[in-house]
C-alpha cells in the first residue's frame, strides 16, 4: 500500500528539483496535492527524500499515483489511473505563462539552444515526453543501402490508415473539444479514454508570417528534440509561398533546427490535414546529408544554388543567402507543381476527384548559413492498378508499410507499426526452424502472420536451409531495409530511370531553370 502522505512530499521535492516550484508555493501545492488524494493533513514525520533528486524521469512517482488511486478507488481502471498522474504532474508544472516568461527569458540572455533545453528538459521531466517509453522503440539504420535510411518500429502509437486520415477533412469541427489532437485547447486538458492527457503539456507562444502559432515537443519523440509547430487558429494545411515564409521565419527563431510541413492532401500529407502544423527538431535526416545530383540555375534569381538531389524521391533543394530571393523561387516552384501533368509519367496535376499534386518542404541553414528549402515533389493520383495511390507504397509492400509516406518517412526516417515487432520475430523463427512452417495455416486471413504470407514463402524458397535465429533476422531486417527504399522509390513522381530522368527535366525548364554546364 503506498502512502499517499508521503507520496505527497515526495512529489513536492521532485517539483522543486525539476520543476521549478518556488519555496514560497509551496504549502499551497501541498494543500493542493492533498484534496487530489483525498487527504485531510500531510505527514508529521520527518521525510526523507533525497531519492528524488536522483531521477532523471518521474517513473517511479507516476507508478506509485497509480497504483495508489487504484487501490483507494480515486481511479477505476489503468486509462484512468494514468489520467489522474498526468493531472497531478500538471498541477506541478509551471503555467503556461511561466514557462513562456522563462523561455523568452533565457532565449533573450542565452540564446535560442538554451530556451529550447529547458524546455525540452521541462517536457521530459513532467511526463509529457515519456522517455522511458520511447527508449523502449526498437531503432536501427539501414546502411547497407546505396542511400541510408533510419527505421524505428514505434510501440508507443497506433497503426493509422489512408481512409481513417481523409475522413478528418471532412469532419464538422463542432463535434467535441478540442477540436483536434493539435488544438491549443488541449494545452491543460484532463483528457478521457479517446484523447490523451495533456493536463503536463506547455506549449510557447511564437509569430510566424504574422500569425499566431505554438511550439512544442512530440511526446512520440521519433528523434532528436522532436517538435511539433502548430497555427492558432484551427485551419487546414496548405502548401503555398506562404508556408516558406513560415518556414524560414521558424529557423530564424531556431537556426539549430530543421522545419518542415507534411504535404496538403491525403495519401500523401501525414496523419493530420485539419490543423496546419510543422515538424522540426535537431536530427540530420537522411535526405540532408544526400548532395546533389543535378545542379541548375536560373537567370531570374541569380545566386541561388538549385539542385535535383540523389534521394529515391523527387526532390528539389534551393540553396541560398538572400532569404527573399530562395523563398521566391521555391513558392514559384510550388505554385507551378501544383498545375503541372505529365502522363508520360502518370502526373495528373488535377481532375474531376480535385487537386492531386502538392510538396512536402523542409527548411533549414546549412553549414555555410545559407538558407535552404527542400521540395519533395508529391501527387495523390489513384488507378485501378494502384487504388491506394500511384506514388503511394505499393501494395506488395503494405504488410511492412500502409500508412501514407509522411514528412518524417519522406526524409528517410521510417516509422513501422508496432505489430512488426512480434510479427518479424515470429518470421524469423519459422526461417531458422524453430517454429514448424504451416502455409495453409498462415493462409487464413485471421492468422497474425496472413499479411506476411508472401514475404515468408519468398525467404523460404530463398533460404531452405536456413539454421540460425540470428542469421534469420538479419535476413528478415535486410528486407525491410530493401522494402522501405522501395517505397520511397514508389512515392517519387519521377523515377530514377531514363523516362523519368527525362521528364524530371522537362518540368524544371517549365520552371525556367537551366541545366548549369
Amino acid at each position: 500500500m503506498v502512502d499517499a502522505k508521503i507520496l505527497v512530499e515526495k512529489l513536492i521535492s521532485y517539483a522543486q528539483e525539476f520543476l521549478s516550484l518556488n519555496d514560497l508555493d509551496v504549502v499551497y501545492t501541498r494543500n493542493m496535492l492533498l484534496k487530489q488524494f483525498n487527504l485531510s493533513n500531510p505527514t508529521n514525520e520527518a521525510v526523507c527524500v533525497q531519492e528524488v533528486k536522483d531521477f532523471t524521469v518521474p517513473d517511479v512517482l507516476i507508478e506509485e499515483i497509480k497504483e495508489y488511486t487504484l487501490e483507494s478507488g480515486i481511479s477505476s481502471n489503468e486509462i484512468d489511473a494514468d489520467l489522474f498522474a498526468n493531472y497531478v504532474f500538471g498541477l506541478l508544472t509551471p503555467r503556461p505563462s511561466e514557462v513562456n516568461k522563462t523561455f523568452t527569458m533565457l532565449k533573450e540572455n542565452f540564446g535560442a539552444e538554451t530556451a529550447c533545453n529547458y524546455l525540452y528538459d521541462l517536457s521530459q521531466k513532467n511526463y509529457y515526453i515519456r522517455k522511458t517509453d520511447i527508449e523502449k522503440n526498437v531503432k536501427w539504420e539501414a546502411n547497407k543501402l546505396k542511400i541510408p535510411l533510419e527505421i524505428t518500429i514505434n510501440l508507443s502509437k497506433p497503426e493509422k490508415n489512408n481512409k481513417d486520415i481523409a475522413k478528418l477533412l471532412t469532419q464538422k469541427q463542432d463535434v467535441k473539444y478540442p477540436n483536434c489532437m493539435l488544438c491549443i485547447d488541449n494545452e491543460g486538458y484532463y483528457g478521457h479514454a479517446t484523447q490523451p492527457a495533456r493536463s503536463n503539456l506547455r506549449t510557447i507562444s511564437i509569430d510566424l508570417g504574422g500569425e499566431n502559432w505554438y511550439m512544442q515537443y512530440s511526446p512520440y519523440l521519433y528523434y532528436d528534440e522532436h517538435c511539433i509547430v502548430f497555427n492558432k487558429t484551427h485551419t487546414p494545411m496548405a502548401i503555398n509561398a506562404k508556408t516558406i515564409e513560415k518556414l524560414f521565419d521558424f529557423i530564424e527563431l531556431f537556426p539549430h533546427y530543421f522545419i518542415g510541413s507534411n504535404s496538403d492532401l491525403p495519401i500523401v500529407g501525414g496523419s493530420i490535414l485539419n490543423h496546419e502544423h510543422y515538424q522540426g527538431g535537431r536530427h540530420e535526416m537522411p535526405l540532408h546529408k544526400c548532395k546533389a545530383l543535378k545542379t541548375y540555375e536560373s537567370e531570374s534569381y541569380q545566386g541561388v544554388s538549385i539542385q535535383v538531389v540523389d534521394f529515391y524521391n523527387s526532390v528539389i533543394r534551393i540553396a541560398g543567402y538572400n532569404r527573399n530571393a530562395v523563398e521566391e523561387l521555391a513558392g514559384d516552384i510550388i505554385e507551378k507543381w501544383k498545375g503541372y501533368s505529365d502522363e508520360t509519367v502518370n502526373i495528373i496535376a488535377s481532375d474531376e476527384e480535385g487537386r492531386h499534386n502538392t510538396v512536402t518542404p523542409i527548411a533549414r541553414f546549412l553549414n555555410d548559413n545559407r538558407y535552404c528549402v527542400e521540395l519533395i515533389l508529391r501527387n495523390n493520383k489513384t488507378s485501378e492498378e494502384h487504388p491506394d495511390g500511384i506514388f503511394h507504397a505499393h501494395k506488395e509492400y503494405h504488410n511492412i508499410k500502409s500508412e501514407g509516406i509522411g514528412l518524417i518517412e519522406a526524409m528517410g526516417l521510417y516509422i513501422l507499426p508496432a505489430r512488426l515487432n512480434r510479427q518479424l520475430n515470429y518470421i524469423a523463427q519459422i526461417l531458422c526452424g524453430q517454429v514448424k512452417y504451416n502455409k495453409d495455416e498462415i493462409a487464413k486471413k485471421d492468422h497474425d502472420l496472413y499479411i506476411h504470407r508472401n514475404m515468408i514463402e519468398t525467404l523460404k524458397n530463398k533460404h531452405k536451409n536456413l539454421k540460425d535465429f540470428k542469421k534469420a533476422t538479419v535476413i528478415i531486417t535486410e528486407y525491410v531495409n530493401e522494402t522501405c527504399a522501395s517505397i520511397l522509390r514508389n512515392t517519387a513522381v519521377f523515377k530514377d530511370d531514363k523516362q523519368g530522368v527525362i521528364a524530371f527535366n522537362k518540368f524544371l525548364n517549365y520552371c525556367n531553370l537551366t541545366l548549369s554546364k
